[in-house]
């Protein structure tokens, strides 16, 4: 029986396939291979019916996937083979509204290549026009109001395109064909300049201009770019940083800077082959560089002080581009924010909320549908490791299998440092982008808002919402009020490791290692050097740091000297506190000291803790590194850096002790070491590096007791690039898989990932 001369295949595409221009492209090959049919967007992912002779149709399936367009994925293609339907030619239909909403929204790129030509062709129509993009760049998720990805769905609904802009939308051959954000001088969005009053001073170009010019002279100026507000001030002029970080609030935690081209950064920064490529990339982060301090460059001293490092980034929109071809020089390209709180992304509330730091206003008409700040990464290993999820990759999603609770919508509300939050639909876990420290009213205002956008982006109630143990974290409380059949508590560090376990998709069983700051522990102490024994829906803590006093609490977690004087008076008791040669003690006033034994020996405001973090924090005090800081981390970034001339210095003695309660790292004989070697004058990098080798050797020494051949690491403390290195070294010297955060975040930004992965595989701790 010979077969029929035409059949029809029926596709169903999931992915990132919206706001990639894949429509245009199954057009185009369709059109090319001579098939007719159609494709239109779905909420949940593209839909194609092609028709034509088999042999055409298998050519057409085959280059459905190979040859797809640059910024797509496909995670799954379903295909039914069926009778002809009669199709003559190739539309693009109409999107289909209805159904459950799973399709992956694509995140705000950076502008593409083509676009960046046209911008600086004088002959060309979008000539110097700062919301030029196309189907392989531009915003999406900043800009999206719901599914699928249709003009309709998003702010530019409100921007009637004009006839030329129309006709690109409309031509198959033209690379904005279906460019949902397409725009014109014509018909799209345009620049203003406010003033502190909110009048408007310039307008269209003028405004642009004007702002490079009060850049140039000094001033700050914030700039709507495409999820928010930066502020941007001149990098060279210390008196124009110095003045940001007064107004802003923020003293030495190092600013974000923005150069205007790859020539320029390299000036001041070694760039690897890696570092270029992400620098360069549709994503276009902030990449953490290592400076070059005998450099031409011209940067403040105030930018970052004491830090070895930049964070660094190129322009990542046409606006951007614009005004960094006017300076010619870097700038601080810092969160339009003050400290704590979430980035701006209107006017009126930038005027309000930023009145007080800028002195000027670049803004624009395109609304932003929800804050995207940027994103920041470092190279390790010759891979990326993110550290704050944002623009360019939120909220792509990490995929889970379905399993456990039968694969159920799953909320996730993070942590309450760097919080993210997640929403689990199917078999894809979407991460929202980085919301930042729930301190404030504002960020607490940010945060509930990304847990509804989510929410209504897919149109997804939650079966189970996941918290932090933490009953005091805001994450936790909001969580309590919100409706769903079940609630579940996560412990932090669990959450870190299974974190770390669900992106590498880790095999169980697995030894998981978390080493950060602070955690709220089951036994009532507050954990942070924890290993855990990782096997089918089953946690156990094997082995942690031993616990010292933290008095003052919280106020330890800003004071290395509290963290520092509760190891030393754990260690030797009460006398402590006459050291007078030791430089933590010397750090409280002759009152605090008398009030401090008080407090020691009645347990009032000192808890016990285990974490690693406050372990570094008193290190750095003893080694009268920094005894308060100015920033989170500060203390324990400063030792990193000494350690840059002791990285062959030995090794201290941090032994295991078996307890009845598992395995105990006793840090005791490691600090009794470390300031008999300060007494004798040793360096300080060697100090550092015997330290930081310590404790990679008690981790190492762990994991052959424990025999796990699998070892996840992950937290905050993971942050630091020699102890992550170092690790990751050892454990493959002694035959270990080591396995580590790349594209969620090592620290708290990673949280609500875990937390979705323990309730989907009924994890519980024991």
């Amino acid at each position: 029986m010979k077969p029929p001369s035409r059949e029809r295949l029926k596709l169903t595409v999931r992915g990132a396939v919206q706001g990639v221009g894949f429509r245009p492209f199954v057009c185009r090959l369709a059109t090319e291979l001579k098939v007719a049919g159609w494709v239109n967007n779905t909420p949940q992912g593209v839909l194609i019916e092609a028709e034509g002779p088999h042999v055409k149709l298998e050519k057409f399936l085959r280059r459905l996937e190979a040859d797809k367009p640059a910024r797509s994925s496909i995670q799954s293609l379903e295909s039914t083979w069926l009778q002809a339907a009669g199709y003559k030619e190739f539309e693009i239909r109409e999107s289909e509204t209805v159904g459950n909403k799973s399709a992956t929204v694509l995140p705000d790129l950076a502008t593409c290549p083509d676009c960046l030509r046209e911008l600086f062709d004088p002959a060309n129509r979008r000539h110097r026009y700062p919301f030029t993009n196309c189907t392989n760049c531009g915003p999406r998720f900043s800009i999206i109001e719901a599914l699928p990805y249709d003009r309709a769905n998003t702010v530019m609904k409100k921007f009637t395109m004009c006839p030329r802009c129309q006709a690109e939308y409309d031509d198959p051959s033209d690379r904005r064909f279906h460019a949902q954000p397409n725009a014109c001088p014509v018909c799209g969005p345009r620049l203003s300049l406010l003033n502190p009053s909110g009048e408007c001073i310039f307008a269209v170009d003028e405004a642009l201009l004007a702002a490079a010019q009060a850049i140039r002279g000094g001033l700050i100026v914030a700039v709507k770019g495409m999820g928010g507000f930066h502020l941007l001030a001149d990098a060279r002029s210390e008196d124009a940083v110095l003045l940001l970080r007064a107004r802003k609030r923020r003293e030495g935690k190092p600013f974000a800077l923005m150069f205007p081209d790859l020539k320029e950064l390299k000036k001041t920064c070694t760039v690897s082959p890696q570092e270029e490529r992400w620098l360069l990339s549709p994503e276009a982060p902030v990449v953490l560089l290592e400076r070059i301090f005998q450099s031409t460059s011209l940067i403040a001293a105030a930018v970052a002080p004491g830090n070895p490092n930049l964070g660094v980034m190129l322009p990542a929109n046409p606006l951007h581009h614009l005004l960094m071809a006017e300076l010619g020089f870097p700038v601080v390209a810092t969160s339009g924010n003050l400290n704590n709180e979430p980035i701006c992304v209107d006017e009126a509330e930038a005027l309000e909320r930023l009145r007080d730091i800028t002195d000027w206003f670049l803004v624009h008409d395109r609304p932003v549908v929800r804050p995207v700040d940027d994103s920041i990464l470092r190279v390790v290993f010759g891979s990326e490791m993110i550290l704050r999820r944002a623009r360019g990759f939120a909220p792509m999603p990490v995929p889970m299998p379905s399993a456990g609770r039968d694969g159920g919508n799953v909320l996730a509300v993070g942590a309450h440092m760097k919080n993210t939050v997640a929403l689990a639909v199917g078999e894809n876990v979407f991460i929202s982008q980085h919301i930042g420290d729930l301190e404030t009213e504002p960020a607490s205002r940010a945060f509930r808002r990304a847990i509804a956008d989510l929410q209504s982006l897919y149109e997804a109630q939650p079966e189970i919402v996941a918290t932090d143990l933490h009953p005091d974290y805001l994450s936790t409380r909001v969580a309590e009020q919100i409706a769903a059949p079940s609630h579940v508590g996560v412990q932090h560090h669990v959450a870190h490791v299974l974190s770390c376990i669900a992106e590498n998709e880790v095999p169980l069983p697995a030894l998981g290692v978390a080493w950060d700051g602070t955690g709220w522990g089951t036994d009532g102490t507050i954990w942070g050097g924890e290993f855990f024994g990782v096997a089918k829906g089953e946690v156990r803590r094997v082995a942690h740091l031993r616990p010292f006093p933290l008095p003052g609490s919280h106020a330890a977690v800003r004071e290395p000297r509290r963290a520092a004087l509760g190891l030393l008076y754990e260690m030797s008791g009460p006398d402590v506190i006459d050291r007078t040669d030791l430089p933590t003690v010397t750090a409280f006033s002759a009152s605090e000291r008398t009030l401090l034994p008080v407090m020691f020996k009645r347990k009032l405001n000192s808890p016990l803790t285990s974490s690693i973090g406050r372990l570094f924090d008193a290190v750095a005090s003893l080694l009268d590194l920094r005894q308060k800081m100015e920033f989170e981390g500060q203390a324990a970034m400063e030792l990193e850096f000494v350690i840059r001339d002791g990285v062959h210095a030995g090794v201290y003695d941090l032994p295991l002790v078996q307890r009845r309660d598992g395995l105990i790292l006793n840090w005791a004989p490691a600090i009794e070491e470390l300031l008999a070697d300060r007494n004798r004058g040793v360096a300080t990098a060697t100090i550092a590096g015997r330290f930081h080798n310590a404790l990679v050797e008690a981790l190492v020494a762990v994991a052959r007791r424990i025999g796990e051949t699998r070892v996840v690491i992950s937290g905050g403390c993971f942050q630091n690039r020699y102890l992550l290195e170092r690790t990751v070294t050892r454990l493959r010297e002694e035959k270990f898989q080591p396995y580590w955060h790349r594209r969620v975040p090592t620290n708290d930004g990673g949280i609500a990932l875990g937390q979705v992965y323990a309730a989907r595989q009924s994890f519980t701790l024991k």
